[in-house]
C-alpha cells in the first residue's frame, strides 16, 4: 500500500484532530484545520482544509473538502476543490467533482468523475 505522503506532501496533511476508531458521528462536520476520520460518520462534510478518511473509516454522506484522502469507504458524492486521491484500500461509492484526481491500483469506485478547471 502507498503511504500517504506518496500522493501529498507532509506540509499538505498535518491532522490537527482525529475521530478515532471507536467515534461514530452524525449531523454536519466543518473544519478549519487538517482532520482525519478513522470512525464513522453519517452527514455532510464541509471545509476549506484537508480531509484524510483513514482505511478504517466509513462516511455515508456527501464531502467537500479542498483535499480529500480517500483510503476508507466513502458512500456518498466527494468534491474536491484542489485534488482527490484515492488510495490503494480506497472504495468510493458516489461522484467525484475535482480540479486533480489521482487514483491508485486496487481501487474501487462506482461513480462517475467531472473535472473543474
Amino acid at each position: 500500500m502507498k503511504k500517504i505522503t506518496d500522493f501529498v506532501s507532509i506540509s499538505e496533511f498535518n491532522p490537527r484532530t482525529i475521530l478515532f476508531e471507536d467515534t461514530s458521528f452524525d449531523g454536519v462536520l466543518h473544519f478549519e484545520k487538517p482532520l482525519e476520520i478513522r470512525g464513522k460518520f453519517k452527514g455532510k462534510i464541509h471545509s476549506k482544509s484537508v480531509l484524510l478518511i483513514n482505511q478504517s473509516a466509513c462516511i455515508e454522506g456527501d464531502v467537500k473538502a479542498n483535499i480529500v484522502i480517500v483510503a476508507g469507504t466513502v458512500k456518498g458524492n466527494v468534491e474536491g476543490l484542489i485534488k482527490v486521491d484515492i488510495l490503494s484500500t480506497g472504495k468510493l461509492y458516489g461522484d467525484i467533482k475535482t480540479a486533480k484526481l489521482k487514483i491508485a491500483d486496487g481501487v474501487i469506485f462506482e461513480g462517475s468523475c467531472h473535472m473543474m478547471k
